[in-house]
């Protein structure tokens, strides 16, 4: 949907120059003018604009990006979720960000519902709330009946999927100029973070991707009778609507509520926590966002997930290397930890391994040392962050939600049931997928690939060395470089070798111009003059548009 070859055209799109401006001024009316100089882009904005000076940075950053609405607003959201990409005190300004919009006329809504369904909402469902329950900057949420059942509308806002493109488009614009021009900002690699995040907003916009990943959710916990997931109708539901079961029940976070209904909390807090460690260690399956407002309480202690735009996979491996961390962590086995915390993490330069382990001893010692129910797992992932972010190591994006969830989720625990140790009931997860690396049938079939490969190798490798060593023998052995960019290199020669054959041609052409203007009048003669005349100015006109475009090009 929001492909990179359309966001890199926004050097060359004045479509967006409207926009661009209204970004530019935005930043500087929070005071960021010299970040602005740096990357090149003041001049598109209005320098005499008065400017906020009252709060700090992070203040300053988590305000403009309010301002600058839903896409900005959710690129800060993700970034209040990476303490390894962002220092600790914008993490904790921007996880202050609301995703709250106004509302949109139910003239809005019925036009989008005619234009995706081609019918009107009074002829789908028995009754239509024009009001709305609540609305975010994707769209807005109605409550309706459809054949009799109790159901929530969700209606995506009008012209939203312009507003992200054009937005992502000048992101990605942005990350680009702060990698060429900020040298302390290139190991983090802005522009990585701009096109992971286009994958993640993508989700967001198509509800038809939130419908499945529900349906996928709900499959997997079909037996499970402590986790409810609500029912999507599909047959009504398209890319703009989402038309989803309505859940009557009370939010986790309302603790006060759920007491005077005399829910179990401390079962409550049980049943979340292991259908999450489920998810994880089980499945690889999990919701991304398990926050207090996006979990329901249902009658019979029955935890319902909400919200499914945000979802998580982790594969059988990262699962078991994940494990092994653990168990590495439980051990104190340091250096072993460095390797494992590498295969999780991306970096443009290879820390430096002793300090690394030193660093990682230091909080696991520190964590270690307390016992499980006054350990706090979310603190400690915390610490282990500001130490990626200190080596320049960034968390692969799958097994960050993973730990963020667990925190989340470990938050809410706690505030059900404050002796809540979620260490303890993780541990029989990942003692089990420890201990499935030793399971023998399982090492037989994992070999049983490699094998393959390996004996197919053995067959081929004979006649592969032998017509090697044919072609050898006769001569016929070819090397082939290629340097990538020598294609860059080459048009660099013809462009320069065009500017001066012209260069040279308008210096012959105005010096032959000029000699037949410093002609001696005479009778047969003046028209000649006349013809220099014109020539010496076609060619000095010639020559300004020569310099003027090699200008343009150098400061491009």
């Amino acid at each position: 949907m929001f492909t990179l070859e359309k966001i890199t055209q926004i050097t060359h799109s004045y479509r967006n120059i409207k926009r661009f401006r209204q970004i530019v001024n935005v930043l500087l009316k929070y005071g960021f003018k010299s970040f602005l100089e740096v990357i090149n882009v003041n001049k598109f904005g209005d320098s005499n604009r008065k400017e906020i000076h009252a709060q700090n940075n992070a203040v300053r950053v988590r305000m403009a990006l309010a301002e600058l609405g839903p896409t900005f607003i959710k690129l800060g959201q993700i970034l209040a979720t990476r303490p390894d990409l962002v220092p600790h005190e914008y993490t904790v300004e921007l996880a202050k960000l609301q995703d709250d919009a106004p509302t949109f006329p139910y003239a809005d809504v019925e036009k989008i519902i005619l234009e995706d369904t081609g019918k009107y909402p009074k002829d789908i469902f028995d009754s239509f709330d024009e009001e709305p329950l609540a609305a975010a900057s994707i769209g807005q949420v109605h409550r309706a009946v459809y054949k009799g059942k109790q159901v929530v509308v969700k209606v995506q806002r009008p012209g939203i999927e312009k507003i992200i493109a054009t937005d992502l488009e000048i992101m990605y614009h942005f990350a680009l100029l702060m990698e060429k021009h900020i040298v302390e900002i290139q190991i983090q690699k802005p522009s990585a973070i701009i096109k992971e995040f286009t994958k993640s907003i993508e989700k967001e916009v198509d509800f038809k991707i939130e419908a499945r990943q529900t349906e996928r959710f709900a499959e997997a916990y079909i037996e499970d009778k402590t986790t409810y997931t609500p029912k999507i109708f599909n047959e009504v539901s398209t890319t703009k609507i989402m038309v989803i079961e309505y859940i009557d029940g009370i939010k986790a976070s309302d603790v006060e509520a759920l007491k005077e209904q005399n829910y179990d909390l401390k079962l409550l807090a049980h049943n979340g926590t292991e259908s999450l460690l489920k998810q994880i260690f089980e499945n690889g399956y999990f919701h991304g966002d398990p926050h207090p407002g996006n979990i329901i309480i249902m009658p019979g202690n029955i935890v319902c997930f909400i919200d499914y735009g945000m979802m998580g996979n982790v594969s059988i491996k990262e699962r078991q290397n994940f494990a092994d961390l653990l168990m590495q962590i439980i051990t104190r086995k340091t250096d072993r930890i460095v390797s494992y915390i590498l295969r999780f993490t991306k970096y443009e330069v290879e820390p430096d391994h002793d300090e690394l382990e030193r660093d990682m001893g230091a909080i696991i010692d520190e964590f270690l040392d307390l016992s499980l129910k006054y350990m706090n797992f979310g603190v400690f992932v915390e610490h282990m962050m500001d130490i990626l972010s200190k080596h320049h190591l960034r968390l692969l994006p799958n097994l960050f939600m993973m730990l963020k969830a667990l925190v989340s989720l470990e938050d809410l625990g706690k505030k059900l049931n404050p002796d809540l140790e979620i260490l303890k009931l993780a541990t029989p997860y990942v003692k089990r997928i420890y201990m499935e690396k030793f399971n023998l049938k399982k090492m037989a079939a994992n070999m049983i690939d490699p094998l393959h490969d390996l004996m197919n190798l053995a067959n081929e490798l004979p006649e592969d060395v032998r017509t090697l060593l044919k072609q050898l023998k006769k001569g016929k052995i070819k090397i082939e470089l290629e340097y990538l960019g020598i294609n860059r290199f080459r048009n660099s020669i013809v462009k320069i070798s065009n500017r001066i054959v012209v260069a040279i041609v308008l210096a012959a052409l105005i010096v032959g111009h000029s000699l037949i203007m410093l002609t001696k009048q005479s009778p047969g003669n003046g028209n000649i003059r006349l013809i220099g005349l014109i020539g010496f100015t076609v060619s000095v006109i010639l020559g300004f548009i020569l310099v003027i475009s090699i200008l343009f090009e150098r400061n491009k």
